[in-house]
């Protein structure tokens, strides 16, 4: 059977660096750090003090009044980034099947304030005070349940949880349903809001957080020599994803072409990537097999590239493997080290910066790369975007528990 072709024509975006597409390519392009000090608890008994916190989203401007109290800050992310996608991609749903429009999203640890909260309820006022809402508030389903209410799609729906992979699998995963024929158009991508006091002293117990508190738009330094950790990040990336049949018959602005899904375990340890990248390698041959296409098509690579010391070295080797000689001809750029890590939804904004970068020909660069690291040799875009032919770009994405998840987009023709 004939696989479909499936392009992306809307898309989405809730980030640290801006709310709204425009917003967020801007400041990719410029390189601007939407790293700061926390401002929403008191971080002084925190050795982080430092997260990429969304600060130009009010959801009163999506979503009404009444019903953002029976929502946690993640589903808030994912209902309002969807109307952003719809409203991009001209989608009139109105004339459209929805049993065949489908939601499919990504999300590492789902209603993480909620769980806090209603805990310190249950601690300070007793069992009768938390609230009806919890379960329904914190499950991690319950964004793309709740986009698929908000917008009345009765298709396929469901949630992948792979932690730092998330919203590349829910891309991957909305790819292959409608490249099945199951669905015409797919809600997918990925949306976290993991800013709380518990999650970062169980990411900072783990030691995985940088902890350059006073340089806060500095810290996020994938790929350099005097990387420390991690910077959390949190917010939403929604794409509209359709058949091609679909989006031509209602002449549809398309940004680019999925063609390539690869996914992988590492099988090794709970939070360390496999030796030498190998799990990570074999996701990204995997896509490139799948795309049909040889590794020297591929022009960029926005890498999973954290700014954690082993992440970034095993990556490196892992690109190494799978692109041999092209590995050095090729642009990889982190714009974690703008966003930070926005754990659940990285995959799905950074597929958002790949179709982008397909799309205008220019590639976001890797900021605060200072000092080279000498397991780190590749080309990172340093601290400023280049203009360069773009016709196929890869995403990477990488998660606790050893899950790798590669997409591959190109430019539609």
């Amino acid at each position: 059977m004939e696989k479909r072709r499936i392009v992306i024509t809307g898309m989405g975006v809730i980030s640290p660096v801006g709310t709204g597409l425009n917003k967020f390519w801007t400041s990719l392009i410029n390189g601007q750090s939407g790293i700061d000090k926390i401002t929403r608890f008191d971080t002084s008994n925190l050795p982080t003090k430092i997260a990429g916190e969304v600060k130009d989203f009010n959801p009163e401007n999506y979503i009404e009044k009444k019903e953002l109290k029976r929502l946690d800050r993640f589903t808030q992310f994912a209902i309002s980034a969807t109307k952003m996608a719809l409203e991009d991609s001209a989608l009139d749903l109105s004339a459209a099947d929805r049993t065949r429009v489908g939601v499919i999203l990504g999300s590492g640890i789902g209603g993480t304030i909620t769980w806090e909260e209603q805990h310190k309820n249950l601690l300070n006022k007793g069992a009768g005070r938390v609230s009806p809402f919890f379960i329904p508030m914190m499950i991690v389903n319950m964004a793309s349940g709740q986009v698929s209410m908000a917008f009345e799609l009765k298709g396929p729906n469901f949630t992948v949880v792979t932690a730092c992979a998330s919203g590349t699998n829910a891309v991957g995963e909305a790819f292959r349903t409608l490249q099945r024929g199951d669905a015409d158009i797919i809600i997918s991508g990925g949306t976290e809001a993991p800013i709380t006091e518990l999650s970062l002293a169980g990411f900072s117990s783990m030691k995985a957080l940088s902890t350059r508190n006073n340089e806060p738009s500095r810290a996020s330094r994938p790929f350099d020599r005097d990387r420390d950790g991690f910077v959390m990040g949190e917010g939403a990336g929604i794409l509209v994803m359709e058949t091609l049949d679909s989006a031509l018959k209602r002449n549809a602005k398309i940004y680019a072409e999925v063609i390539g899904y690869g996914t992988t375990a590492d099988a090794y340890h709970l939070t360390q990537p496999a030796p030498e990248g190998e799990g990570a390698s074999r996701a990204m041959k995997a896509a490139i097999s799948d795309a049909g296409i040889s590794a020297n098509d591929v022009d960029y690579i926005n890498a999973h590239g954290t700014s954690t010391p082993l992440n970034d070295k095993f990556e490196t080797l892992a690109i190494k493997h799978t692109f041999g000689e092209h590995a050095y001809q090729l642009a990889v750029s982190s714009t974690k080290s703008m966003t930070g890590h926005l754990l659940g939804a990285a995959g799905a904004v950074e597929t958002i910066a790949s179709v982008l970068a397909t799309y205008n020909d220019e590639i976001p660069p890797t900021i605060n790369y200072e000092n080279e690291d000498p397991e780190c040799d590749l080309n990172y875009v340093p601290n400023k975007a280049i203009k360069r032919t773009v016709n196929v770009a890869l995403s990477n994405s990488m998660g606790f528990g050893g899950h790798n998840a590669c997409i591959i987009v190109k430019k539609y023709k």
